[in-house]
């Protein structure tokens, strides 16, 4: 951690780096992944990171001559230009045209990160579009490659953090438009899996952080303004970003029919506001205080099978937490993009 905290000095380029740097785990499979990967909706927050870890791991892995292209509308031209430089080939497609998806090239690795979910409350049918349909226009354009689908930890209902959080094989309660649609993204890979025999593998994410953005940079918004943190959330699990786009990739070889392969990604820790809160602002050099009651119960995921098959996270909470003061104190940029956690109607 200590070399890592030294090189967050130097600004975002190594954090960057860092959020796409393969372990040695992913590079030795990469040596036997079955061809090129296509990373559709590489130009979101985790997008980049994982094109450029796969990259890498091939490249590490000796198999150059294997392609990586990410697939995005690419509003950010900068982000586009970025992946580019690290060899990863890049084209423009809006995913929810059919034809769009017919242009693009064959692959045997698919990483399908596109969704929708912030202002999907006041337009719930853009959920449904981007969550539920597409998902069933790649299935057909990539029948037969190896899908690793994005899922989320919203599908599961709320549990109390003393059950340890909701298990892979619990029924899936969604609420709201955006967790009921993430859970008909899965229906309908699932149905490619069984259908078609298509290998799928379901990952449902909760709260990867960097020191950009995430929970831990939402928490210290407040903090730093003299607000009050709402404790409403209760409880929490959050998983360091690199170590989530590492598990995405590493799922790939896990991908099955005619049952897709489902895992719950996040952290290994607990954490209650209160205490993430207090820890916070103590490095941060401010007094937490607090609004609102913490209730009996939170969204909260049990990644056992995760850590089981590709070890613990390689930063702790706390040292997720030292890593987010450190960010801001040393002037590191926050991006305007809440992660609205804190909401325990699906409604975003």
């Amino acid at each position: 951690m200590g070399e890592f905290m030294k090189e967050l000095r130097y600004g975002v380029a190594e954090l960057e780096r860092e959020l796409g740097r393969p372990g040695q785990a992913l590079v030795t499979e990469a040596a036997d992944w079955p061809g090129d990967v296509v990373v559709l909706g590489a130009g979101g927050k985790t997008g980049s990171g994982i094109a450029a870890m796969a990259r890498r791991a091939l490249d590490a892995a000796g198999r150059q001559e294997t392609g990586v292209l990410a697939v995005s509308r690419w509003t950010d031209a900068s982000a586009r230009a970025a992946l580019e430089g690290h060899g990863v080939r890049t084209a423009v497609a809006d995913l929810a045209d059919p034809a769009a998806l017919d242009t693009l090239p064959d692959a045997a690795v698919v990483i399908h990160l596109v969704g929708a979910k912030f202002g999907t409350a006041a337009a719930p049918e853009q959920a449904w579009m981007t969550n539920t349909v597409l998902p069933a226009f790649v299935a057909r354009r990539y029948r037969g490659a190896r899908i690793v689908a994005l899922s989320t930890g919203n599908v599961y209902g709320m549990t109390a953090p003393v059950t340890g959080g909701s298990r892979e094989g619990e029924a899936p309660r969604p609420t709201g438009d955006y967790a009921i649609t993430c859970r008909g993204r899965e229906q309908v890979f699932t149905h490619a899996a069984r259908a078609d025999g298509t290998p799928v593998a379901l990952i449902r994410l909760n709260y990867a952080v960097e020191p950009r953005y995430g929970v831990l940079a939402d928490l210290a918004r407040p903090l730093l303004a003299g607000e009050p943190v709402d404790l409403g959330a209760g409880a929490v699990n959050v998983v360091w970003q690199r170590y989530a786009n590492e598990v995405v990739l590493r799922s790939a070889p896990h991908a099955a029919a005619p049952e897709p392969f489902l895992l719950n990604l996040t952290g290994p820790e607990t954490a209650g506001m209160r205490g993430i809160a207090t820890r916070l602002a103590e490095r941060l050099g401010t007094v937490a205080e607090f609004t609102g009651q913490e209730p009996a119960t939170s969204l909260l995921a049990d990644a056992t099978l995760c850590h089981t098959l590709f070890g613990y996270p390689d930063r702790t909470l706390g040292q997720l937490i030292d890593l987010q003061a450190r960010w801001i104190t040393e002037g590191g940029q926050l991006w305007d993009k809440p992660t609205k956690f804190e909401r325990r109607d699906g409604q975003f």
